[in-house]
């Protein structure tokens, strides 16, 4: 075969044979990628839920407004007119601590936190065992002094007996001797036994006398021991309301130990602050009224007891006007005590409240500050 035929038929078998490249596609089309938004866009339903919810809690929001509106309407005082003034302050009742006299021991708790005592009532017992043997010691030592005065008296009566013979000798010895009867040594010696009988008898009776004292002295050591005996036993002094209890049973305390601290329900008081203005228009005496917080609708009837000669929360020396504005003083307000007679559960000392005082007596008291009565 020649080589042009074999060059021939080469290219023909190229050009009929299809190539492998051929075959293959020219472009392989890959599924596009599918790019999920970053937040899901919200169904109906959970818009739904939404707006409900912003209703609900805007719904909530006004009601509470309203109701808060309500009470400062209802429970608000009007305005206050010329010649009243007010304060805010908190309802106080005088303490009173129950101390011991001596040192000693704590023998019983008659009283606890939050018990109303009476004015004399026994609240605490301390130990008298070291009292009661001196007690007896002492009515010994009466008894010892008795006996001293009544041999006294009895000596005394005696030489009151020798004084009064020795003179009636002496006065026979004086009929006796001027008649020759006696001689004159025997009046003069008879006139000494009656100085000697009667010196015997004023000692005697100065010897009364000092027996009579020692007596006094034994009694006065019993009754110094009842005394201190009765003074262990402490008492509340008024009626009141037990606030502490500092101390327990068996506890030791040194004289002037605070065994309980009472709230003395008969005097009870504010205290409250005013501006010099009105401050200054305030007397003592002058009516007022207290409204607690607690008891926005009754007004407590009470009067002015105290008015302080010292400005508070100001330097002492002011000398512009401006400065004088901000002077405020401490005037307290107290419940009258008859008041107060048999309301002793009724007291709760610490409630906030508001005073209000009438500068002017001629200005009548608004409708919600009449008196105590609940309206």
């Amino acid at each position: 075969m020649s080589k042009d035929k074999i060059i021939t038929d080469t290219g023909a078998d190229k050009a009929e044979a299809p190539s492998k490249v051929d075959a293959l596609p020219a472009v392989v089309q890959l599924p596009a990628v599918v790019k999920l938004p970053a937040k899901l866009p919200p169904t109906t339903e959970s818009r739904d839920k939404r707006r409900w919810l912003k209703r609900g809690l805007l719904l909530l929001v006004l009601l509470l407004a309203a109701m808060g509106a309500a009470y400062w309407w209802f429970h608000a005082p009007a305005g206050l007119p010329p010649g009243i003034v007010s304060g805010n302050g908190r309802l106080e009742a005088d303490e009173i601590d129950i101390d011991t006299k001596f040192a000693g021991r704590i023998a019983q708790l008659l009283a606890d936190e939050g018990d109303l005592v009476k004015a004399g009532q026994v609240v605490a017992l301390m130990d008298t065992q070291d009292l009661a043997a001196s007690l007896k010691k002492a009515e010994a030592l009466v008894l010892q002094a008795q006996q001293t005065l009544d041999a006294a008296k009895a000596t005394a009566e005696q030489q009151k007996s020798q004084a009064l013979l020795a003179k009636q000798e002496l006065g026979r010895a004086q009929f006796l001797v001027p008649k020759g009867y006696m001689p004159k040594e025997t009046l003069d010696q008879r006139q000494q036994q009656l100085d000697g009988a009667i010196a015997a008898q004023n000692a005697a009776i100065a010897n009364v006398g000092a027996a009579e004292q020692a007596l006094a002295a034994s009694k006065h050591d019993v009754e110094l021991d009842n005394v201190n005996i009765a003074d262990n036993a402490l008492v509340a002094p008024r009626e009141a309301r037990v606030q502490y209890r500092i101390a327990n049973v068996g506890e030791v305390l040194a004289a002037g130990g605070k065994v309980f601290t009472l709230l003395d329900t008969s005097y009870v008081y504010m205290d409250i602050y005013l501006p010099t203005v009105d401050a200054g228009r305030v007397r003592i005496g002058s009516d007022a009224r207290i409204v607690l917080d607690a008891y926005p609708t009754r007004a407590i009837p009470a009067a002015v007891t105290f008015i302080a000669s010292q400005a508070q929360f100001t330097p002492k020396t002011v000398e512009t006007k401006d400065e004088r504005d901000k002077l405020m003083f401490r005037i307290r307000v107290r419940i009258d005590p008859e008041r107060l007679r048999g309301r002793a559960n009724e007291v709760r000392s610490g409630l906030p409240g508001v005073a209000y005082l009438r500068t002017d007596p001629a200005v009548a008291w608004p409708a919600q500050l009449q008196g105590d009565a609940p309206r």
